[in-house]
């Protein structure tokens, strides 16, 4: 095995620059969901919101304004500002009675606001109090975060979510994995073959409602009271599941991705897949270095140091911040999706080293998607799973890209496999989180019971939409993409799978505008599906992989028949 240094992670920084062009910046016409300093969040980091004074006459409108925010987006960060030394500056009293104004403001529209940290006014600073706001549970939409969980085989990943949503540390024999496993060989093995879904239910004040007695079963009792949700997507870390898991980085629209490192292994094998992969498909990442209880103190530092070194990569100019504090945690939590920060984490989870940082990071976390903009759109659902549930009929789980689902909706499903229309359907029963509910919106994970459905009619990548917005599915998709690894050459007629949200089927290049492609090379390539059309968004981001070859795309055109129903 090699040793971890920065010649062998040429490749990394390849797949960063692949999707940002070497400079930092995204690909040309990418989502504003996914531009750099353009991520929505919930937060309120806006240095015109300061208040200087309780009693200004800006006040009121200050507090509705804040009112607002909240009712939409359901939680956010208000900081309350004094003036620089030198000048006037608010006495603690006006403070106080600033944030007892923002605390009565909440309570009128139904959300909690807690001071995270206050600080005091020195020459270069002013003074100020950072504070967090959430709706309670009932007052507005339950928010849901999600984070995918990647790493290298045997880092600690499904330990690590273990910990987290089953509140009990791990016996440093499995214990802890053992509770999220679900297959009988993962149980064998010790190693993750599919991708799981777990939660962390916080109430409005962010305590965490999970506890020793958390069990997938019951989780619904937990969702019942949670304000907002963080869904933890444990991901495969062995090479020969890699598929697995570009599906889960494409199909679940992860906000954020946790790298996970073992202190005693550092930055080796499918993490720097892993990682590369994430960044060029810009989502925002942070690092959770495990095991720090089980390396000796060079083989941890030596670790930590490759891993500082590689994000320090001229192509991927990322700023390492360690985390020691939870004013760190507070800090990174404000700019981790508006710059370059790479928070680390250092823990473990035999001792519970770090582990509250992380719980506070997580409960810190906005939404990076603009869902609350989309629920006012024609209802769209991406199907990631299919089931055959005895007495109830055909089952299908996925993510609420827009708009808002309840029971007796009548959809369009498709694309059929036989010839790739969409045939209206009904939606019988709405689930969240194992929970009955009476609608879902968008950006939420549910399940949604089918009427009238076969099972066999229903297949993974297939979308429910609204028949209004009169979608259609097409054989062809132009796409911009960058080769990341490529033993020869690419021409036409080279086939690979492509893994584009909630679709992975196999396609063949039919057009590019160059002769041939290696590695690091960028081109307009015209793919074909192989077997059925497929229904793509434009600005989709994607994976595409045969062998040991793997790239990156965006979908940015389509052929002018393919768009017909």
């Amino acid at each position: 095995m090699e040793s971890p240094s920065i010649p062998q992670d040429k490749a990394t920084a390849r797949l960063y620059e692949a999707g940002t062009g070497g400079n930092g910046k995204v690909l040309h016409g990418a989502s504003p969901a996914t531009r750099s300093g353009e991520v929505s969040t919930t937060g309120l980091h806006d240095e015109a919101l300061g208040v200087r004074d309780p009693g200004t006459p800006d006040m009121p409108a200050w507090l509705r304004d804040v009112q607002k925010h909240i009712q939409t987006h359901g939680e956010g960060m208000v900081e309350l500002n004094g003036t620089t030394l030198g000048e006037e500056s608010p006495s603690q009293a006006s403070m106080d009675a600033a944030l007892s104004s923002l605390r009565d403001a909440m309570q009128a529209v139904g959300a909690e606001a807690r001071v995270l940290r206050s600080r005091p006014a020195t020459r270069d600073s002013r003074a100020s109090t950072d504070v967090w706001v959430r709706c309670r549970p009932g007052e507005g939409e339950v928010l849901e975060v999600h984070v995918a969980v990647i790493g290298n085989v045997d880092s600690g990943k499904s330990t690590l979510v273990g910990v987290l949503t089953h509140a009990a540390l791990d016996d440093g024999r499995g214990s802890a994995r053992a509770r999220v496993f679900t297959h009988g060989h993962e149980q064998s093995t010790g190693r993750t073959s599919s991708i799981g879904q777990h939660s962390i239910c916080l109430d409005a004040s962010g305590t965490f409602l999970n506890d020793a007695q958390y069990r997938p079963s019951t989780a619904s009792d937990y969702v019942a009271r949670a304000a907002k949700i963080i869904t933890l997507v444990d991901l495969a870390g062995h090479t020969k599941y890699f598929k697995t898991t570009a599906s889960g980085l494409t199909g679940h629209l992860p906000d954020y991705a946790a790298v996970v490192i073992g202190a005693n292994a550092g930055v080796i094998g499918m993490c720097k897949e892993h990682l590369g992969v994430a960044l060029a498909l810009q989502i925002p990442t942070f690092f959770v270095v495990t095991k720090v209880d089980l390396a000796p103190a060079h083989v941890a530092k030596h670790s930590l140091e490759t891993l500082t070194t590689i994000l320090k990569h001229p192509s991927i100019r990322k700023k390492p911040f360690m985390i020691r504090s939870m004013d760190d945690v507070i800090t990174c939590a404000k700019h981790l999706h508006t710059s370059n920060l790479a928070p680390i984490f250092v823990t473990s989870c035999v001792s519970g080293a770090g582990l509250d940082l992380i719980r506070t990071f997580l409960d810190l976390l906005p939404q990076r998607h603009q869902w609350s903009t989309k629920r006012a759109e024609g209802a769209q659902f991406m199907i990631n799973e299919v089931f055959g549930v005895p007495g109830v009929g055909t089952v299908v789980s996925g993510t609420v890209r827009s708009g808002v689902i309840v029971p007796g909706s009548v959809l369009a499903l498709g694309p059929d496999v036989s010839d790739g229309t969409f045939k209206p359907c009904a939606v019988k029963s709405v689930h969240f989180k194992r929970l009955p509910v009476d609608h879902v919106v968008a950006g939420q994970t549910a399940s949604l019971a089918l009427k009238k459905v076969k099972r066999s009619g229903v297949r993974r990548g297939m979308i429910l939409a609204d028949p209004g917005l009169h979608c259609s599915a097409g054989w062809e998709f132009e796409a911009e993409i960058a080769v990341l690894t490529h033993s020869t050459t690419i021409q036409t007629r080279y086939q690979a799978v492509i893994h584009c949200e909630a679709v992975r089927q196999s396609a063949q290049v039919v057009g590019m505008d160059r002769d041939r492609l290696r590695s690091g090379d960028r081109a307009t390539v015209r793919f074909r599906f192989l077997q059925h059309p497929e229904y793509l968004t434009p600005g989709a981001r994607f994976v595409f992989r045969e062998g040991k070859t793997k790239g990156v795309g965006r979908v940015v055109g389509f052929a002018d028949e393919k768009r017909k129903a």
